[in-house]
C-alpha cells in the first residue's frame, strides 16, 4: 500500500463508505428486534478512527488505512454476540454475518471497479 498514490487511496474512500453502508443498513433490517438499542448500535467506522469499546467483532480498535469496519455493539450494548450465535438457553438470531454474505461479493466488485477508476484517472494525469 505505500506505494499507492494517495490519491488512488482517497478516491476509493467514498466507495468503501458506500458499501459499509449498504452492509449496515441490510443489518439494522436483520436484527430480530424491529427497533432498539441493538439495531442502533451498528456503526461503520473509516480509516484512522476507533471502532466503539465492546464492539463485535473484535473490539474496539483502530480501523486500518484504506478500511472501513462496520461494527455491532458498544458499552450499553454488550450482547450482539449472543443475539447472533445464541445460548444454551435461546436460539441463535443471526444478522451480522448474513448481512456480510449477502454483500460481500457486490461490495468486493464495486471496490475493484473503484480503485481501477482511480488507477486509470491517475495515470491517465501522465
Amino acid at each position: 500500500m505505500a506505494a499507492v498514490p494517495e490519491t488512488i487511496k482517497k478516491a476509493v474512500q467514498p466507495t468503501l463508505k458506500r458499501q459499509a453502508s449498504n452492509m449496515a443498513t441490510t443489518m439494522r433490517g436483520l436484527v430480530p428486534v424491529a427497533d432498539g438499542d441493538l439495531q442502533r448500535s451498528i456503526e461503520v467506522t473509516p480509516a484512522g478512527q476507533q471502532t466503539p469499546p465492546y464492539s463485535q467483532p473484535g473490539g474496539s480498535m483502530t480501523v486500518p488505512e484504506n478500511a472501513v469496519a462496520v461494527t455491532v455493539g458498544n458499552t450499553d450494548v454488550r450482547y450482539a454476540h449472543l443475539v447472533e450465535y445464541g445460548t444454551t438457553k435461546t436460539p441463535a438470531q443471526p444478522y451480522f454475518w448474513p448481512a456480510v454474505r449477502l454483500h460481500r461479493n457486490k461490495a468486493q466488485q464495486a471496490i475493484k471497479r473503484g480503485v481501477s477508476r482511480a488507477v486509470k484517472r491517475e495515470w491517465g494525469k501522465s
